[in-house]
């Protein structure tokens, strides 16, 4: 996948033409409205998923935050990816049989948009 030029544009405006840290840009989404979460109670390493919609300049972009339990801990890791406009559907209607496989089938896939994820491999 390849990240979207009116996206990188948004960015370079948002943060007065800087390069931005991933830290940074979730901040600037989680801000920038409601989202939508997704809690998995039994994932043994998902612990919520939330999508956010972004409109700039008439078009919107996708957003999933994705929180990763940390072990022995209560809180989790939180990961920004850029997704496609169904990626919330077919999320939600699949997390609830297994996080991770959704995760790994709707979410996953989109990791190089924003070089925001760890890398699993």
């Amino acid at each position: 996948m390849k990240i979207n030029l009116p996206l990188l544009l948004f960015l370079f405006t948002i943060f007065t033409g800087k390069a931005q840290s991933c830290d940074e840009l979730l901040a600037t989404v989680k801000e920038s409205g409601y989202g939508t979460t997704y809690t998995s109670y039994d994932s043994d390493a998902i612990s919520k998923v939330t999508f956010y919609d972004l409109s700039i300049d008439y078009e919107t972009f996708y957003f999933a935050v994705v929180c990763f339990k940390e072990e022995y801990s209560l809180s989790c890791s939180e990961y920004l990816y850029q997704v496609s406009s169904n990626t919330k559907l077919n999320y939600s209607m699949n997390y609830l049989n297994s996080a991770g496989k959704a995760f790994w089938e709707y979410i996953e896939p989109y990791s190089d948009n924003l070089s925001c994820s760890p890398d699993f491999i």
